[in-house]
């Protein structure tokens, strides 16, 4: 019996274009800090207190959306998260399996949160709106001179009301310390 002859096919044949990667790494999906026990009973208590009034006032629909924003934070808190692949080509940013073109992107930019730097990139559209990108140190000069030749980068970006708010909550009262 003959055997079968395995024929390999170059993407021009295929039809498919040729796509060159300029930039690949693995990193967690989201910025990561281990959380102590500290943490997860002050913001019991802190929960427990205002559920306590909310009680009082017989607003029990907002008692049950606090108690699920405390799930939420606390499962987001105690389960690391997954690596994801990132790849920077000529044709625009790959996430996992989505691919984000660079027309349908707008600017990007760096920011320290939780002692973590990541990139942001916001986009054309309303949803997603901004790719926070985790990278290793080593990585921040070669993808910020991967993407200036695509995006403008923005050196200063205000921040919102809400992420004033945020920060300002963060450094008054500390969930642990």
């Amino acid at each position: 019996m003959p055997s079968k002859k395995h024929e390999h096919t170059t993407p021009k044949e295929t039809g498919q274009a040729d796509i060159t990667t300029l930039l690949e790494w693995e990193a967690p999906g989201r910025p990561f800090k281990k959380r102590t026990k500290q943490y997860y009973l002050t913001a019991l208590l802190i929960t427990l207190l205002a559920e306590t009034i909310l009680f009082l006032f017989s607003e029990y629909l907002l008692m049950f959306v606090i108690a699920a924003l405390l799930f939420v934070a606390f499962a987001l808190a105690s389960v690391p998260p997954k690596l994801f692949k990132y790849r920077l080509s000529k044709e625009g940013i790959q996430i996992e399996d989505k691919f984000f073109l660079w027309q349908e992107l707008y600017d990007f930019y760096f920011l320290k949160r939780e002692g973590e730097e990541t990139l942001h990139i916001r986009t054309e559209a309303f949803f997603p709106g901004e790719l926070i990108v985790t990278f290793d140190k080593e990585h921040k000069e070669v993808i910020k001179k991967v993407l200036i030749s695509f995006l403008p980068f923005r050196e200063f970006v205000k921040l919102t009301f809400v992420e004033r708010a945020a920060d300002w909550l963060a450094k008054n009262f500390p969930l642990e310390s």
